[in-house]
């Protein structure tokens, strides 16, 4: 394990958010975490992890036409 561990508000400014959001997501178990005693610290890669699982690429109509035929 070579990834230096971030505090919240480290998390916060990398994601560009408010530590309150960064509390919500380990609340909701929605991003990896390490507990240090009481304190919670982030992995780097558990944060790009976050970001990757989160992405959204944008659709052609084409793409959007298949989806839309799928669903209904």
């Amino acid at each position: 394990m070579n990834d230096e561990l971030l505090t919240a508000d480290e998390v916060a400014a990398r994601l560009k958010a408010t530590p309150r959001f960064v509390r919500r997501l380990v609340a909701e178990r929605r991003i990896a975490f390490v507990k240090v005693g009481r304190l919670v610290r982030f992995e780097a890669s558990a944060v790009a992890a976050y970001i990757d699982s989160n992405r959204v690429v944008p659709m052609t109509r084409a793409h959007l036409r298949d989806y839309l035929g799928e669903v209904a």
